[in-house]
């Protein structure tokens, strides 16, 4: 087959990987910088151009797009996909999964444990908020932030209401969480491919941290799941309509409960923490369903 790997640094890890176990199976393989892409869109004829060449050759796509150009990044995926061409994450699975709003509320609608999350039209009302997020300490998020930045643990009520108020005058969108205490500053990713759990991992906030983001200083160690726990994974990523998951739990008094489902979840932690090969579990993916 033919499989072009959607991403800006060639350089990483994931990218990496991928062309590795891709090239061990015995396809080509390329690395397509998507934000270089010219899409040109005519009738019944779509076509995506790099380096002013047409990418009518291609069998699938396994999209690594960063948050920061989601809009282009999933706009490049979906003309691939008007070429027919299978992608290991759809566009649309991209979008949503991409606002954090939008994704708690499809997850809270299939009937998935939450974190209770409260969020507001800038309201000036700051304290009801914290009393029905259950009062400090509270986690408020940006709904913009990625790898932990724009995560903040207010510890007492007032701290809480000082970082919504001074939020809402920049005009920045933000949720605010209850605070699971008894995570200890640790959660899980379960990585979901294909409807399966392929790799699970728990990770640790280092000291005095509540993020456990490897990206903050956090560490990581494998974790065997419990069946409930792997079940939430499983129904998270089916809900979000994503092939390929990192599925973000807490560990808590009433169950998991579901922080995020990440549609480009990184290879690095999971392989480095399981000892599995999951970028061959991709590629395997893909050759199922071309």
């Amino acid at each position: 087959m033919n499989i072009k790997i959607l991403s800006a640094n060639a350089g990483l890890y994931s990218t990496k990987r991928l062309v590795e176990a891709a090239q061990k199976r015995k396809h080509e393989v390329e690395i397509i910088n998507h934000t270089k892409c010219d899409i040109v869109i005519e009738k019944k004829n779509p076509l995506v151009y790099y380096k002013g060449k047409p990418l009518s050759d291609t069998d699938a796509v396994i999209p690594r797009i960063g948050a920061s150009v989601t809009f282009y990044g999933t706009a490049v995926v979906r003309q691939f996909e008007m070429m027919r061409v299978f992608s290991t994450t759809e566009s649309m699975a991209l979008v949503r999964s991409r606002d954090k709003l939008r994704s708690l509320q499809i997850l809270s609608r299939a009937g998935l444990g939450l974190p209770k999350t409260i969020f507001t039209n800038y309201s000036k009302n700051v304290k009801e908020i914290v009393e029905q997020a259950g009062g400090a300490p509270v986690i408020i998020k940006l709904l913009e932030g990625t790898q932990g930045i724009g995560v903040i643990l207010a510890e007492t009520k007032k701290a809480a209401e000082s970082v919504i108020e001074a939020f809402n005058n920049l005009q920045a969108r933000v949720i605010v969480q209850e605070y699971i205490k008894e995570a200890g500053g640790a959660d899980i990713r379960a990585f979901v491919v294909d409807g399966h759990v392929v790799g699970a991992m728990k990770r640790q906030g280092k000291e005095g941290e509540f993020r456990s983001n490897l990206h903050r200083g956090g560490s990581a160690t494998v974790v065997k799941l419990s069946d409930e726990e792997e079940v939430a994974a499983v129904k998270a990523a089916k809900a979000m309509g994503l092939g390929i998951a990192g599925v973000d739990m807490l560990q808590s008094d009433r169950g998991p409960l579901i922080l995020e489902v990440n549609s480009s979840p990184g290879l690095e932690g999971i392989e480095t923490a399981t000892g599995k090969d999951i970028a061959t579990t991709i590629i395997k993916y893909i050759e199922r369903n071309v």
